[in-house]
């Protein structure tokens, strides 16, 4: 009987980054659970176009990562349906301006949810099966996490904490599991923006010149979860140098 295959469940899969790393851990051999939250027809869509290729290989997996009792489902509906789990990629994330004397609670818990309480209380959920998977945790974190972003605090303050999660499950989860983080710097623009001029101007302080794009990420995910067998607790900076002139 042919091995069976690695499976990952990848948070905010269905568009953007999170889609591209879907489509390249499926090339990799790996069968997906897809969360997502509403974008139902963009996940759908992915889906289909990943089940053309092979068939049973992935489950869609609906959630608000806000909700604390959907957290350990959606790992158990991962196993439920596949058996094992071999990678969590937390990539999930929710980015809003904050600035100072506007920020209130209710923001507070929604940026933090998606960034830093989700991504721990799934991997607490997940150890067991990573473990006996020998698998590991690629988390998406942001060179924003260690330098700040004016009028960004609580994402900043939530992206640091995810930062060192990759650190403290490293160590916790050693030697089974292997924990690392994939840190962007400009790779796609919000959805939202429409300010050229600061994005040139970021573009002006990147050394490589040029936004990177999700193919490179999802490219770094896979790496780190295939490839780098000695590789734990570390931050891989695709960032195009920009901390170096940050």
């Amino acid at each position: 009987m042919p091995a069976p295959r690695p499976v990952a469940l990848i948070t905010g899969s269905a568009k953007r980054i999170g889609a591209q790393i879907a489509r390249t851990l499926h090339g990799a051999g790996y069968d997906l659970a897809l969360h997502y939250r509403s974008s139902r027809a963009d996940v759908e869509a992915l889906s289909a176009e990943l089940e053309g290729i092979r068939a049973g290989s992935t489950q869609l997996l609906p959630a608000d990562l806000g909700e604390f009792d959907r957290l350990p489902e959606l790992v158990a509906q991962t196993v439920g349906r596949f058996g094992r789990l071999d990678a969590l990629v937390n990539n999930a994330s929710s980015f809003t301006p904050t600035p100072i004397g506007t920020a209130t609670p209710a923001q507070w818990d929604q940026v933090f949810a998606s960034n830093a309480r989700a991504p721990f209380f799934l991997a607490q959920a997940a150890a067991p099966h990573l473990r006996a998977a020998h698998g590991g945790i690629v988390n998406l974190t942001d060179i924003y996490g260690e330098r700040p972003l004016r009028e960004h605090s609580l994402y900043c303050m939530a992206k640091a904490s995810l930062l060192m999660l990759t650190r403290s499950l490293a160590l916790e989860l050693a030697p089974e599991v292997r924990v690392n983080a994939v840190s962007p710097g400009a790779i796609l623009w919000p959805e939202e923006s429409a300010n050229v001029a600061a994005q040139e101007a970021m573009l002006g302080r990147t050394p490589m010149g040029r936004t990177g794009t999700p193919a490179e990420v999802a490219e770094a995910v896979r790496w780190l979860l295939v490839d780098a067998k000695y590789s734990t607790g570390q931050v891989l900076h695709l960032d195009g140098g920009r901390l170096l002139n940050a």
